[in-house]
């Protein structure tokens, strides 16, 4: 989930699973996979690093759990 800002200076949460689309219209329109829309006062570049960087802290924490140690493989040779 990211924090943006709606053009009359209140800040929302919004989960980034649901993002649908991010666009300059000239204000940032988001649009959700369940068709609602929100302005918000963050440019579109801003939006997508922050997705991004939500995107990579959930896969990153995946990617530690799931990882398979290197000294199991050497074991089974």
């Amino acid at each position: 989930m990211i924090y943006v800002t709606r053009l009359d200076h209140n800040t929302m949460v919004v989960n980034v699973e649901l993002l649908a689309t991010v666009e300059s219209t000239p204000d940032t329109l988001l649009t959700l996979s369940n068709g609602h829309q929100f302005l918000v006062r963050e440019s579109v570049g801003d939006v997508v690093a922050r997705a991004l960087e939500y995107r990579r802290q959930v896969n990153g924490a995946l990617r530690v759990v799931s990882a398979t140690p290197d000294r199991d493989k050497q074991e089974d040779t």
